[in-house]
């Protein structure tokens, strides 16, 4: 059973992260390209200043035991965050949908385990950035998020804002739930890549 004080610890910040993201979304979206990127970054940046829960900022650093709860609850809160978004963009800024579904439609192209591959990729550059930005260095994370864009790595908590603004008919197709599952796992996987692959002795 899931702790009422580590709910309330945890949700609300990790829901304000989901709509952080789901505004550096917003504005790739709408000016795309690398400038669109760029820009993006400000979503992210925004949640390591003000120390909010966000889940690919935060699979790496969980204890060797697993704090799978917590982490459980960081998802759901930021899909949460990115849902009621979603919901305001796609009413006030129905501009976004176009592009979004495009989004959607090439992950599904893709299939699962390709969107696996570049949740990896995504996983591996959050780790590192917020890794920097915890000792006081920002460039590697400002620079990180338009590095996984530009490279099309697949961002989960960004892909849940893309995927809750597309058109409904396309968001209920199972094929939608395999590929988010695969960028969820995927991401993990990416996260915590430098922990299982670097001999403790080389960590610095």
């Amino acid at each position: 059973m899931v702790n009422v004080h580590l709910f309330r610890q945890i949700i609300p910040p990790a829901i304000l992260a989901g709509i952080c993201i789901s505004i550096g979304c917003v504005v790739n979206l709408r000016v795309g390209g690398v400038a669109g990127a760029v820009l993006f970054a400000f979503g992210l940046t925004t949640v390591v200043y003000y120390g909010m829960k966000l889940y690919t900022g935060t699979a790496g650093f969980i204890r060797s035991k697993g704090d799978w709860s917590m982490l459980a609850l960081v998802l759901i809160g930021n899909i949460i965050g990115c849902l009621l978004t979603a919901w305001l963009i796609g009413y006030a800024q129905p501009d976004c949908i176009e592009p979004a579904s495009s989004i959607l439609a090439g992950r599904l192209a893709k299939g699962p385990w390709a969107c696996f591959l570049l949740a990896i990729g995504c996983g591996f550059i959050m780790t590192t950035a917020v890794e920097f930005a915890r000792k006081g260095k920002m460039l590697p994370l400002v620079f990180g998020v338009p590095v996984f864009i530009l490279c099309g790595f697949a961002h989960s908590i960004a892909d849940a804002f893309y995927f809750l603004v597309s058109p409904t008919d396309q968001l209920l197709q199972t094929e939608v739930l395999v590929v988010y599952l695969s960028e969820v796992l995927g991401n993990f996987v990416g996260c915590n890549l430098y922990r299982w692959t670097m001999l403790p002795t080389s960590i610095s």
